[in-house]
């Protein structure tokens, strides 16, 4: 099992300890997003649990932690996004020359072929222009490419939340221009650029379509070959590979506006205020009329 903590929130920033405590009992409760009355139980065995991917924008209290997950035997690795957006976007997030010192020491206590670094999501505004952003991202490849395995990039989508604020619609002109000059910068860094979940096809700027949980990155992680299949679960021209999330939404008190996975930050945070790091849901608690089902799970290591 590939273990996703978490796209739904941030895991390693705000629920570390929660976290390493659902390891040490051995399994995870996790409402179903579609059904709240419905419950899986994922069995976080060392037999079966064969990688985590932690996806964060501050790794930092996390970063203690990491021992412990070595003595356990358990692989992983980061998506780790640092866009270059300050509190006006991100409220709850420190700032950025700390966030990308902890992504550098990070990377060489585990090594750089285990670090995603996510320039993401992509958007306009009358301040954040085009050659703004790549002015930044230069600054930023100069810090972040030895240290990272590649860089990911998206375009913000302007679902429904979205079109009450001041961001700009990307265009195909706006997304060729932005390509062309992230392409340009990330190879005379040395670092390899790939799109998520993006229907353009920009290989002709050297920026490649692809998986983020990809094969190469979960075999590089685990140390051996896996048996892995595309995650239907994922939105249309998704990549990636087959994974298990036990994070929930509306949880994550990074304050982004464009994030997708909070209706609203007041939400996140009165949930916030339901987390209890002994618990087993990640907030809240079971209730009378849940029904709990035992998710089945198994290693994907080829045996060889």
């Amino acid at each position: 099992m590939i273990l996703s903590a978490s796209r739904r929130t941030d895991i390693p920033c705000w629920y570390s300890e929660w976290f390493m405590n659902r390891l040490r009992a051995g399994y995870a409760l996790v409402r179903n997003p579609m059904n709240a009355a419905q419950i899986s139980r994922i069995p976080l065995r060392p037999d079966t649990l064969d990688c985590i991917v932690f996806w964060t924008k501050d790794a930092g209290p996390m970063t203690e932690k990491l021992p412990r997950l070595d003595e356990m035997g358990i692989p992983y690795c980061f998506q780790y996004t640092i866009t270059p957006y300050g509190k006006e976007l991100e409220r709850g997030l420190r700032e950025k020359e700390e966030i990308m010192e902890q992504f550098c020491l990070l990377s060489e206590r585990i090594g750089a072929g285990r670090m995603v670094w996510r320039y993401d999501p992509i958007l306009l505004t009358e301040e954040w222009t085009i050659g703004r952003h790549l002015d930044t991202f230069e600054r930023m490849c100069g810090r972040l490419a030895a240290h990272a395995d590649r860089v990911v990039i998206s375009f913000v989508d302007l679902y429904a939340k979205l079109k009450k604020t001041t961001f700009c619609q990307i265009g195909e002109q706006e997304v060729r221009a932005l390509a062309s000059g992230i392409g340009r910068i990330a190879g005379e860094h040395g670092l390899r650029a790939q799109t998520c979940c993006e229907s353009w096809e920009l290989d002709g700027y050297g920026i490649e379509r692809g998986g983020c949980l990809d094969q190469r990155l979960l075999e590089q992680t685990c140390g051996c070959r896996l048996e892995l299949k595309p995650d239907k679960g994922q939105r249309n021209g998704c990549g990636c590979m087959e994974s298990v999330d036990i994070g929930a939404y509306n949880t994550c008190p990074n304050g982004c506006l464009y994030c997708y996975a909070n209706q609203s930050r007041a939400r996140a945070m009165e949930n916030r205020l339901r987390h209890d790091p002994q618990g087993e849901l990640l907030f809240g608690s079971v209730r009378e009329t849940d029904r709990i089902c035992e998710r089945r799970v198994r290693s994907l290591r080829i045996v060889e």
